[in-house]
């Protein structure tokens, strides 16, 4: 509410479909043209025509622990919640609507969603809520989160809200060149987190779903620092123009290569694997340039490693490599990652190794479920049994199979 305003009863907010139909209409009709910084006053005053206040928008930071509120004219602004154990997080977490009864009131907690892709949570409190309240906050949320992800290519205002620590050259450029996070359709779901969040230069991954088929690339350049960055940044580009070639997966590699040799020389490369399922048949291909083997989880457990013919590092010149393959069933989950995270040393010095990356999944595993919680899980519990000690990028990719189909999403009700 506008201070000083009058809060309307009850009975004179319209809660109707209607009414709900034009709100938005009026919030889409100047999307358009609205400059990032008055996002926030606009939603505000739409939260207020339904009876709705103290309005916050929360985004997730760079290293996936905690939830911030975005700074702005009429948001409420708090300290940051945590990802786990908190109303927002939960709603963050689930995709779906957490309400907390207060006194006199509830507080909504709506997932902020672009397409499938989590970025935050908006909290609004309302006297209270029936199902019209639901169903139009929920699309406002998904309204807001397209309008933050297409306004967030001309601003920084959200990339500086969701920063909390200084961030070094060379992860600002990879920052800058990543897919969303995560992504989920009807037949599978992907979802990826990099550390140091704030120093992360050599890593990288890449996807996407173009008809029937996923295509993912996971890259380690040599080094650290911008030199990693850049040669990072090269093969992630080379692999994207081969994409969206149609190049042939066994063909992939060598134009990956050229590219890297020529623009480095031969004393640098860039690990990789390069994969591509589909979608409906569960018939997954892969290369493997050096990189370690992805695991296969069925049943909640990692239950095989794919071991395969693997060619030389990018850049080092190669054969052409042997694309292997492999039939998924319905469920099974494919845990990519590069050599930073079982390569790392412990205390005493001891190497992290893969059957503790193992061990450590399983347990993951046995406590939870969706693949974005998974992926963020893991990444802090293996941190966390490192001794909290990264001195070389680590980067997970989890994939979901699912099979079926999506038809029924084109067909109105």
């Amino acid at each position: 509410m506008i201070e000083g305003a009058r809060k309307p009863s009850r009975s004179e907010v319209d809660r109707s479909e209607g009414f709900g139909e034009r709100l938005l209409g009026v919030l889409i009709d100047r999307a358009h043209e609205m400059p990032p910084q008055l996002i926030a006053p606009l939603v505000a005053e739409e939260v207020a025509r339904v009876g709705g206040r103290d309005l916050s928008i929360l985004l997730q930071d760079y290293e996936q622990m905690l939830l911030v509120p975005l700074p702005g004219r009429r948001l409420t602004v708090g300290n940051p919640e945590p990802v786990e154990d908190s109303p927002a997080g939960e709603a963050f977490l689930s995709r779906k609507t957490v309400e907390v009864p207060q006194h006199g009131s509830v507080r909504m907690y709506l997932p902020l969603l672009d397409g499938s892709d989590q970025i935050g949570a908006m909290a609004v409190t309302l006297d209270s809520v029936d199902d019209d309240d639901r169903r139009l906050l929920r699309r406002l949320a998904g309204l807001v989160a397209d309008m933050i992800v297409t306004k967030d290519a001309y601003t920084d205002l959200f990339f500086q809200a969701r920063r909390s620590a200084p961030m070094s050259v060379a992860a600002e450029i990879q920052w800058s060149l990543l897919p969303p996070l995560s992504m989920t359709v009807p037949q599978v779901e992907v979802a990826g987190i990099l550390e140091p969040a704030y120093d992360v230069a050599g890593d990288s991954f890449d996807y996407a779903l173009n008809g029937d088929i996923l295509h993912v690339a996971m890259i380690d350049a040599m080094g650290h620092g911008l030199d990693a960055a850049t040669m990072a940044t090269v093969a992630i580009g080379a692999y994207r123009h081969t994409r969206r070639a149609n190049t042939d997966l066994s063909q992939v590699y060598a134009f990956m290569d050229k590219a890297i040799n020529e623009q480095f020389g031969p004393d640098h490369f860039v690990t990789a694997q390069m994969m591509s399922l589909n979608i409906e048949t569960g018939r997954m291909q892969w290369v493997n340039a050096g990189h370690p083997a992805p695991l296969l989880i069925r049943d909640r457990a990692v239950a095989d490693r794919l071991e395969s013919p693997t060619t030389l590092p990018v850049g080092f010149g190669g054969e052409q490599p042997t694309v292997s393959e492999r039939i998924l069933e319905p469920g099974d989950r494919l845990l990519c990652f590069t050599d930073g995270l079982i390569e790392e040393h412990q205390a005493g010095g001891e190497q992290f190794g893969e059957e503790q990356l193992i061990a450590c999944t399983n347990r993951i595993l046995r406590d939870r479920t969706a693949v974005r919680s998974v992926v963020r899980g893991l990444s802090h519990a293996l941190k966390q049994e490192r001794g909290d000690v990264t001195s070389d990028d680590a980067t997970i990719f989890l994939i979901e199979w699912r099979g079926g189909d999506a038809d029924h999403l084109a067909t109105l009700d």
